[in-house]
């Protein structure tokens, strides 16, 4: 299984043991407020627990645990779309609410927008956004994604309709951001 070492923290599989850090991160409002509500509030052991199993068994991840200091602090994950859109995957991440502002998501979104390249066969890689998660933006920016469209109070999110905001980065994008070609390939262990 893949794992990546970086400088601010290390991306890997999730794993037993990780489900108390897991719901400690995530049970946070204001992390709720900017993601979809299938991810639940509060988030319980339980939920964490469901999370854990849900996800170690894979050969090879779409979601990985970001570990600071041995502890799970939030994920990073896609999901390859169906049908007439399946060379499309949506990415979606978060961190605890503690490790915010430490360049640890501009950090791993660009080692994840390579996984998902080099491992899948993806042409478009894309981030749904809602109103106000600047942050988020900036981060998408910052490794290649370019504004595609706001979809105009699409999203309710605590009974408010918001605006999403689509990001993409398309394969050539990518490869001529990083100036060599991606194939589907397997990776050895870290980046």
């Amino acid at each position: 299984m893949d794992s990546f070492v970086l400088t601010t923290c290390r991306l890997r599989p999730w794993r037993e043991g990780d489900e108390e850090s897991l719901a400690q991160q995530a049970s946070n409002r204001r992390i709720w407020n900017n993601v979809r509500d299938f991810f639940p509030y509060p988030y319980t052991i339980r939920d964490a627990s469901s999370w854990v199993r849900s996800n170690k068994s894979y050969t090879q991840p779409n979601n990985f645990a970001i570990e600071v200091n041995g502890k799970a602090i939030g994920n990073i994950g896609f999901t390859v779309k169906d049908d007439i859109y399946r060379y499309n995957a949506e990415i979606g991440y978060w961190i605890g609410e503690d490790y915010w502002g430490r360049g640890i998501t501009s950090e791993i979104l660009p080692v994840m927008t390579r996984y998902i390249f080099e491992r899948f066969q993806v042409n478009r890689l894309f981030a749904c956004v809602l109103e106000g998660n600047v942050p988020s933006m900036r981060v998408l920016e910052k490794a290649g994604f370019r504004a595609e469209a706001i979809h105009r109070k699409a999203a309710v999110k605590n009974n408010q309709h918001l605006d999403e905001y689509i990001y993409a980065l398309l394969r050539e994008e990518f490869v001529a951001l990083n100036r060599q070609p991606v194939h589907v390939q397997s990776l050895a262990g870290g980046v």
